[in-house]
């Protein structure tokens, strides 16, 4: 229970972020924390000190490394350039194949912004943080609140 309350405690100070706004550097410190922390869950008493110094140093880490990531050279390190995956209306099928993004995550993103035939989308480009921004051939846009969350496959 203490190890859980100092992890809230912390990631409360440090992290404004919500999940769906997690960095890669988010997501490898929740793996570390996950491992660093089982023995000071499930372990004897005198492991949660142990726990306590392990969260406020990985903290302390991606905090650091968080504020790294906005000098521009180290943010490329570790951010994809967006990718254009559909221009004037057709799929860059080698793009999308390289991204790992299939048509029917292009179409469900189409449909939530509205749009119901690829002859309306100038150009799709699959964002550095995995979602699909679509850009309508047409001068009005529909802008949603929705953003469509980009999974990528392997195989």
């Amino acid at each position: 229970m203490v190890i859980y309350v100092g992890l809230l405690v912390a990631l409360r100070l440090f992290g404004k972020r919500e999940v769906g706004q997690f960095t890669l550097y988010d997501l490898v410190f929740i793996l570390l924390v996950a491992n660093a922390l089982q023995p000071a869950i499930t372990g004897p008493d005198t492991s949660v000190v142990g726990g306590i110094v392990l969260i406020v140093a990985l903290v302390g880490v991606n905090y650091l490394v968080g504020k790294l990531d906005n000098m521009p050279r180290f943010h490329q390190l570790f951010t994809p350039a967006p990718a254009v995956i559909v221009k004037d209306g057709k799929y860059l099928a080698g793009v999308m194949k390289r991204e790992g993004v299939d048509q029917a995550e292009v179409e469900m993103s189409m449909r939530e912004h509205g749009i119901v035939d690829m002859k309306e989308v100038q150009l799709a480009v699959l964002e550095a943080d995995g979602t699909i921004s679509i850009v309508p051939t047409t001068v009005a846009m529909t802008r949603t609140k929705h953003r469509i969350r980009y999974h990528h496959r392997s195989g």
